[in-house]
């Protein structure tokens, strides 16, 4: 069997990682496919060295263009790969527009698709990613679920009277996690004094809005001086966006950092504050309370048992979950997420088919 996997932001290729050994221990023959939406040293290459990822086999490099500039050539490149090379299935990852375009090109040309990260839904149409997942899972035969909420949502959504495979697998980035571990290091020339506190943000919601941006910085400066130091290894679009508004972070901000460095980072901290989906699964993996910095979440049962709060742009909510959760340890259920085996289960059900 021929499988073609794509790949483009630095999220897919932690959870093509562990889904790629499995692969290969099935007798799977895989591709790699690696549109270029990430493509940095920092964001890209650092992932495939340290990951052990298969080398992409294709690379199309595209980037720093507008959602449909970008799906639309990801769309008419992957078309042609997919002719010349002939792949049984084609398996994407998540949300993002290399996700939809590698969907939508299987889908055009028949060849059946497997959607990773199936059924998550945060109701927020007003996202790319939202748009991305929705339409990922309408054309996608093989729809591995990380939760049972996701299933419920596919239910909700009627798939369960199409002629699809719908699968509770758990989470492949739990696998990851788990995984990479005890591999963890700490990052090339950062100082880090405990406690502090781990940001992220790069969502399209808050670094294309001057005021939600402008409000998530004022409160990370306000607790980076008033409760914990705060270290944000920087996406290049928050980068840029900061410059843009002419904001003036005065925290701590460091280059992207690769996987292991980031785990490490995550293993540490006493609270993570982010926008990113992974990351707020992360952080609960490693016993860390979380703050959202969104208004809704595709990770609902984080909400649910506590491990996680949405603070949204709200300066001062910020502030006054981080003065209330600082240190403090993240509920332990990781069985919401599966046992681990997410990776084998997806790999035994592609071979089976």
């Amino acid at each position: 069997m021929r499988v073609l996997t794509i790949v483009g932001a630095r999220p897919q290729f932690v959870k093509a990682s562990v889904v790629s050994r499995q692969l290969a221990e099935c007798g799977i023959d895989e591709l790699v496919l690696h549109t270029g939406q990430h493509f940095d040293e920092n964001m890209s290459d650092i992932f495939f060295g340290q990951l052990k990822i298969p080398r992409p086999t294709i690379q199309l490099e595209i980037r720093g263009r507008s959602h449909a500039q970008m799906t639309g050539q990801m769309l008419a490149d992957i078309e042609a790969e997919i002719v010349e090379k002939k792949p049984e299935l084609v398996l994407v990852y998540g949300d993002t527009n290399s996700t939809l375009a590698g969907a939508l090109a299987a889908a055009k040309l028949h060849v059946p698709v497997a959607h990773v990260e199936a059924g998550l839904r945060s109701f927020n149409m007003a996202m790319p990613e939202e748009i991305n997942r929705i339409l990922t899972d309408q054309i996608s035969q093989q729809l591995f679920c990380p939760t049972q909420t996701a299933i419920d949502n596919l239910h909700d959504e009627g798939f369960n009277k199409k002629k699809v495979d719908m699968f509770l697998v758990g989470d492949v980035m739990y696998d990851a996690s788990l995984y990479f571990a005890e591999m963890a290091c700490p990052p090339d020339g950062v100082m880090v004094t405990s406690p502090f506190i781990l940001a992220t943000a790069h969502r399209a919601e808050n670094t294309e809005d001057a005021t939600r941006l402008g409000n998530i910085v004022a409160a990370l400066n306000h607790v980076h001086q008033s409760i914990a130091p705060i270290i944000m290894p920087i996406h290049p679009r928050t980068r840029n966006a900061i410059a843009e508004f002419g904001l003036a972070p005065v925290f701590e901000i460091i280059e992207p950092v690769g996987y292991l460095e980031m785990i490490w980072l995550q293993q540490q901290a006493s609270l993570i504050m982010t926008d990113s989906g992974g990351v707020q699964k992360e952080a609960f993996f490693f016993n860390t309370s979380c703050l959202t910095l969104r208004d809704e979440t595709e990770w609902t049962e984080l909400v649910s048992i506590g491990a996680n709060q949405l603070v949204g742009a709200d300066t001062q909510l910020i502030i006054s979950a981080a003065e209330a959760k600082i240190a403090q340890p993240a509920p332990e259920n990781t069985s919401i997420y599966g046992s681990g085996d997410a990776s084998v289960k997806i790999a035994e059900a592609l071979k089976s088919l």
